[in-house]
């Protein structure tokens, strides 16, 4: 009881954090959800779950979305995630964990320095983008950060930014949740946290878009990336311990 309260609690955090900084929960989620249950155990949930995350927040930012960055990024992210989604199974949850810790660290860091870094919106960038997001999303689990880089540089209003953004990973989830059940990620006992997680993607997409509007892009970036940064290296310490 006391493991589910946290799990909660850690997971609705995660969700409005994911919200508002536009990546989706799933670059909190997963290494938080990883310190109680094994890490292909928590890509199997973390997919399904994410649909029903993806779908709350389209129908709470509906302003519209970007249907050129639909096709630019979203397509080859879709591709590419099925990789991931496949390798995943040849990777040991140990290794795969260590390696997110390393990604999460690194990237966080590289855009604290970096704050003003934009890449330019050209179509092949946009297309390398969708590509490694979705690659990185289905062998780590969470390719939300880079595909958030790809969608910034187009300078899109902050609805319409998180509802192509979230439209792009309802295509990443839905497929790479195929791969995983077939992976056999996703175990029976596991099973009773998906209707949990679904109310918790319902109420943190909500919490989220009331928050969007109380601070300034900047001022939440920089948590959130402190907040990113303290979860890869809380995620190191653990893979080195377990």
């Amino acid at each position: 009881m006391e493991f589910l309260i946290y799990f909660i609690v850690l997971a609705l955090l995660a969700e409005i954090i994911g919200t508002v900084g536009g990546f989706g929960s799933s670059m909190l989620f997963i290494p938080i959800a990883s310190y109680f249950l094994d890490f292909h155990v928590v890509l199997g949930i973390t997919a399904i779950y994410h649909v029903s995350s993806n779908l709350s927040k389209i129908y709470f930012f509906k302003e519209g979305f970007d249907k050129k960055l639909l096709l630019e990024v979203g397509i080859p992210s879709v591709l590419f995630v099925l990789i991931g989604a496949f390798l995943s199974k040849f990777v040991s949850g140990k290794t795969l964990e260590f390696i997110l810790a390393i990604f999460l660290i690194l990237l966080s860091v590289l855009l604290l320095i970096f704050k003003n870094f934009i890449i330019k919106p050209t179509t092949s960038n946009s297309v390398i983008g969708g590509a490694l997001s979705g690659f990185i999303a289905g062998l780590l689990g969470t390719g939300g950060a880079i595909r958030g880089i790809v969608l910034s540089s187009y300078s899109l209003k902050p609805n319409l930014f998180i509802a192509t953004s979230a439209m792009i990973d309802l295509g990443i989830d839905v497929s790479r949740s195929i791969v995983y059940t077939s992976n056999g990620f996703l175990q029976k006992k596991y099973i009773y946290l998906i209707p949990i997680l679904i109310v918790i993607s319902i109420v943190g997409t909500y919490i989220g878009k009331r928050i969007v509007n109380l601070l300034t892009e900047k001022q939440f970036k920089t948590t959130v990336l402190f907040l990113i940064l303290a979860t890869g290296i809380f995620t190191l310490i653990k893979s080195f311990n377990s």
